[in-house]
């Protein structure tokens, strides 16, 4: 692999998912052969401790920019290029191509020979309208490769490159790491602490924001008690949507039979899969296909984890499934198809676990990091 400037605002200890791809991807290259340039995650002294201490650890190089926002501004393309000759880069990989990608011109002048841009889900979003929709094509223009999530994001993302661009195109999306989202990942201590041990639990780990579908699950709740009294819903996760939520619960008529656990440290999360015996998501689309699930790698850790999915339709969030085998894609925002189908499943153990094997199977096949990392190395 050539030496790769990674240029991203996405990258620890900011959370988030983008944040979590770069760096497990950035873990799995050659760490003389990598150098990061990011932005900063915090103003003032305590996120410039955290940010100085997780660059501390890492085993490649991070250049942080002084701007919480890492945009493609003449400042900003000026010291990629700079860092790009000064440590002898001749790959760029872009964390989000848009809009960073809009820099692949100003560092192939530097010296880039290849130039890799990776896609999510708001570039989807980029494609629909006409502004954006320009910019986006000037990326797939400047870039060697735009690579995409799945099958949904590159289709709409590909209507808004030229036909030479969009033929380029390669997937590449985020991986499970199966050695830490596994069936024994300490879910049975987190059920005991919670008092949920002898309960049929319902997971969605996720953050608290409308497009996820917790309050589909809230609406669900009435509908599930009815034929399996004793089950809880076990929401993982914060958010700005969170008073919503339990406000809901209560209105629902169902506070005691949802706990929020609030947010939870990435270690603990495999534990929080493991508590589960069903996990469900029905993420829904929303502001008519700008706010979109991009792939949805929470239904991979929960198979990952051993347990059937439920998903919701939203974007490539179906391409993070497979439906009848690994659990099943429901209608967004349709808390009457939810709750059939977490009925089914609490009330089958036999079909439980061989969708969750199958799950295992399916991301020990294909979503494994190390297979995915060794497609972005060919790439670069």
């Amino acid at each position: 692999m050539d030496k790769t400037l990674i240029v991203t605002n996405d990258f620890p200890p900011r959370p988030g998912g983008i944040q979590a791809f770069l760096h497990n991807m950035a873990l799995r290259l050659d760490p003389e052969q990598v150098v990061v340039y990011a932005s900063t995650w915090k103003r003032g002294a305590e996120g410039a401790a955290a940010t100085a201490a997780f660059d501390a650890e890492q085993p490649f190089t991070v250049v942080r920019d002084r701007t919480t926002m890492l945009l493609p501004t003449p400042r900003v393309t000026r010291r990629a290029a700079e860092l790009l000759r000064t440590h002898g880069c001749s790959s760029v990989w872009f964390g989000a191509a848009a809009p960073l990608g809009l820099m692949a011109p100003a560092l192939r002048r530097a010296g880039a020979r290849r130039l890799v841009a990776t896609t999510h889900g708001h570039e989807a979003g980029w494609a629909q309208l006409p502004a954006s929709r320009q910019l986006l094509r000037r990326i797939g223009e400047g870039t060697d490769t735009l690579t995409y999530l799945g099958e949904y994001t590159r289709s709409r993302i590909a209507a808004a490159l030229t036909p030479a661009a969009a033929a380029r195109m390669v997937q590449l999306p985020p991986g499970v790491d199966e050695k830490t989202f596994h069936p024994d990942s300490g879910g049975d201590r987190v059920r005991a602490r919670l008092g949920l041990t002898d309960r049929p639990v319902v997971v969605c780990v996720s953050r608290l924001v409308p497009r996820k579908g917790q309050d589909t699950l809230i609406l669900a709740m009435p509908a599930i008690l009815a034929e399996v009294p004793d089950a809880v819903l076990l929401v993982v996760g914060g958010g700005p949507y969170a008073g919503e939520l339990k406000k809901l619960a209560a209105d629902t008529g169902v506070p005691d039979s949802v706990r929020f656990t609030g947010p939870v440290p990435w270690e603990e999360l495999p534990a929080h899969y493991g508590a589960g015996d069903v996990f469900a998501m029905p993420c829904r689309t929303r502001r008519g296909g700008l706010d979109v699930e991009g792939l949805g790698i929470v239904y991979l850790e929960a198979s990952a984890t051993g347990l059937p999915v439920v998903a919701g339709d939203s974007g490539g969030a179906p391409d993070a499934v497979l439906d009848g085998e690994t659990g099943w894609v429901v209608r967004g925002g349709s808390a009457e198809e939810s709750a059939e189908r977490i009925v089914a499943l609490l009330g089958d153990a036999e079909l439980r676990r061989r969708m969750g094997e199958r799950g295992r199977a399916w991301v020990e096949e294909k979503w494994r990091w190390d297979l995915l990392a060794e497609k972005l190395r060919e790439l670069l």
